[in-house]
């Protein structure tokens, strides 16, 4: 009761505040007002605003506007390429106070040990990582995953503090035509937090993918996408990530109205967009830029995710919410000066001051040594399947093209941007070798390889030549997984990801460097993707339209099946 007692007499002034932010504006995000006068805070607790406080320590807030922390409602935290300890040092001082997560990449490597990582490393973090538990390992039968998570196995590791509910249900065709898999996961968080993933699906297929419980989506890449969505009662996440860009076509549908259930997410988002552009700061400029007020966007950056995954601790500055603060020189600029997650300053001391987690997941890359001859394209038919790449997107068009076989091979044409894409399975478990066409990568000479492959994170690779597509690819067991350029035999530029071939032990900066440099590689190679690494990743992810390629082959997803 102490601790009670504490907060209610710091909040009516009777004892002096832990600490105090005095002189800035609260801006209120239920009616709107910008509110004057000083924030008090009892340990990890906002315990007063709008009034005059002594505190034992305070910090001038003088010309600021105080502003809830940010909450990136969807991300995999794997894709920053960083651990979830060097994530935290990364985005926290960008406002960024509770990240939900969806350990599902590094769980396809290495199963529930690698959900469990995750649980530890929340404990650790300045901001409050919430991880939710992965529906779908692998996302679907037609890829080879390192690992397969059932229902039972889901149970194992419920009840963590961290926890929310389930990850996004990728396999939107197995919760509409009864899976038992399926059917087993949801029955094990009914009535609990279930998170979307359901890319196109509209009508009575959506209408039964909602009667399922499922709640959220971040899928939606069209303002009349995400208004049926909706109107079917689910809180819509706008994303803009790396390669998956959607705030431009949401940003008309986010209003006042709407606010109250949008929310803001990244899905995927890599050092070098967060070093040169931002993270959820970035999507808040944008919006206001864009025309939406800037109550809609902190709405959707806070409040409205607070209130959409159940956290009724935080998303307003307000007696009682958890001391997660932004202070701002401007809601326009979105310029985070101070942050404060439960109540701690956000600054290198705090970062310092962290616990370790021992890294996870080392010499994961247990692929076959491969020779060109394994990217050979056989076949008898000129008419050829091609994935088609949508710059900005990870939705993928279904393209043909006449190819003519030369000596049972079919060749890739730079002329006609016609690349070769190849899928080697790297866990071990079959050395499986898919090859096919894709179209969009702009190369004209060379390779490039990642283990960064969603979700099943084999190894793909893209290439002109064979024999540096080889290099490339046999070069991930030594560097434990990554990237990799290669053009004329020789490594031009690489990022080991050693931890279970997905993240860096290195720092963000390094990070960035690093990723600069590869950037710069496939440039040289004629490739015009501003992200080239994490758009081939997508490829290979068999539950986003239209067609994909796995290890097994490639998959029309419209049907749902392999076609070769």
């Amino acid at each position: 009761m102490a601790e009670l007692e504490d907060r209610i007499a710091q909040g009516r002034g009777d004892a002096p505040a832990d600490l105090v932010l005095r002189g800035g504006t609260v801006f209120d995000l239920v009616t709107g007002a910008m509110i004057p006068g000083d924030v008090a805070i009892c340990d990890d607790t906002i315990v007063g605003i709008g009034a005059d406080y002594e505190g034992a320590k305070v910090i001038d807030m003088a010309g600021l506007t105080l502003v809830p922390g940010f909450i990136d409602t969807h991300l995999h935290i794997e894709s920053a390429l960083v651990t979830p300890l060097e994530f935290d040092r990364c985005v926290t001082p960008r406002g960024i106070t509770t990240a939900i997560c969806d350990p599902h990449e590094i769980a396809n490597v290495m199963g529930l040990d690698g959900i469990r990582y995750f649980q530890q490393a929340s404990a650790h973090t300045l901001m409050d990582i919430r991880v939710q538990l992965s529906s779908c390992v692998p996302s679907t039968d037609m890829e080879t995953a390192g690992a397969e998570i059932g229902a039972g196995d889901l149970a194992t590791v419920m009840g963590h503090p961290s926890g929310i509910g389930l990850a996004e249900v990728m396999n939107y065709p197995g919760v509409i035509h009864r899976d038992p898999g399926m059917m087993a996961k949801l029955r094990l968080f009914d009535g609990g937090h279930m998170d979307g993933h359901c890319p196109q699906l509209l009508g009575r297929d959506l209408n039964a993918y909602c009667a399922a419980g499922i709640r959220t989506e971040h899928e939606a890449t069209t303002a009349e996408e995400a208004r049926e969505k909706l109107q079917r009662g689910m809180r819509v996440l706008i994303r803009e990530g790396s390669v998956s860009k959607d705030l431009e076509a949401l940003a008309p549908l986010l209003s006042d109205v709407t606010a109250p259930y949008m929310c803001l997410c990244t899905d995927d988002r890599n050092p070098l967009d967060i070093a040169e552009e931002g993270h959820l700061d970035h999507m808040i400029r944008t919006l206001i830029a864009r025309g939406a007020s800037p109550l809609a966007a902190y709405r959707a950056a806070s409040l409205s995710g607070a209130e959409a995954f159940g956290l009724r601790d935080r998303g307003l500055i307000a007696p009682g919410r958890r001391a997660d603060i932004v202070a701002v020189g401007s809601l326009a600029a979105c310029d985070a000066r101070l942050v404060l997650c439960g109540g701690v300053v956000a600054d290198d001391a705090a970062f310092a001051a962290r616990g370790a987690v021992a890294p996870v997941g080392r010499h994961s890359v247990k692929a076959p040594t491969v020779t060109p001859e394994d990217f050979r394209h056989g076949g008898n038919r000129a008419e050829t399947d091609v994935i088609g790449i949508l710059e900005g997107k990870i939705l993928t068009e279904h393209l043909h093209a006449d190819i003519a076989p030369l000596d049972g091979d079919k060749r890739p044409d730079a002329g006609r941007d016609l690349v070769r894409i190849a899928v080697v399975e790297r866990h071990g478990r079959n050395g499986n070798i898919a090859t096919g066409f894709v179209r969009g990568f702009g190369l004209r000479a060379g390779a490039i390889a990642s283990t960064v492959c969603h979700d099943h994170h084999n190894i793909a690779c893209v290439g002109m030549d064979y024999g540096d597509m080889a290099v490339a690819v046999n070069r991930m067991a030594g560097i434990e997984g990554g990237f990799v350029v290669v053009e004329g035999g020789r490594v031009l530029a690489e990022l080991p990801l050693p931890v279970a071939g997905l993240m860096s032990l290195e720092r963000f900066e390094a990070v960035h460097a690093r990723l600069t440099e590869l950037r710069a590689a496939a440039k040289s190679l004629g490739v015009g993707l501003q992200e080239p690494f994490l758009q081939l990743a997508f490829l290979a992810l068999p539950v986003i339209p239209a067609l994909k390629i796995t290890d097994r082959g490639l998959v029309d997803v419209t049907r749902f099946e392999l076609i070769g």
